[in-house]
């Protein structure tokens, strides 16, 4: 990649490093997504919710973010969801000071039995997209945490 201009991708966070986590990767040509594995052994709890962690980060062009979806089997089969139906990881997310930005699921289990989720298990799936701006949009602050910390 020497010369090369990276535009957008997958990097595995420092606290991760050691720990086999596999970059994502599309499984066919015409894939829009690219399939994101836990990075740990997680239970999700009957009618409960927790975080997996995927031990991944993400970089991207201004004016892009990773849109992060549940991979319908493991939906559909454990009745499964994401907590915000779409994880948004903006580009400015990537490396902040909090969390080095690692990309964190948030999982609702909807039956009453609880699921296990095995590392390297195929749980989300990550799209880059394009965003428009409203006319007049002046944003201009900078980001200062991890998880939450445009506002609550």
């Amino acid at each position: 990649m020497t010369g090369t201009v990276r535009k957008r991708g997958f990097e595995v966070v420092s606290g991760y490093k050691d720990k086999g986590i596999a970059l994502p990767k599309r499984k066919t040509a015409k894939s829009a997504a690219y399939d994101i594995e836990a990075a740990e052994d997680v239970v999700v709890p009957p009618h409960g919710q927790v975080s997996i962690p995927t031990g991944l980060k993400a970089y991207m062009q201004d004016g892009e973010y990773l849109g992060i979806h549940i991979r319908s089997g493991i939906s559909f089969k454990n009745s499964l969801s994401l907590l915000n139906d779409e994880g948004i990881i903006d580009a400015d997310y990537y490396n902040n000071p909090d969390n080095e930005g690692h990309i964190v699921i948030g999982i609702m289990n909807h039956s009453s039995k609880a699921v296990t989720i095995k590392k390297g298990e195929r749980i989300a799936q990550g799209i880059f997209k394009r965003f428009l701006l409203a006319d007049g949009d002046e944003a201009d602050a900078e980001r200062v945490g991890g998880i939450g910390s445009t506002g609550v």
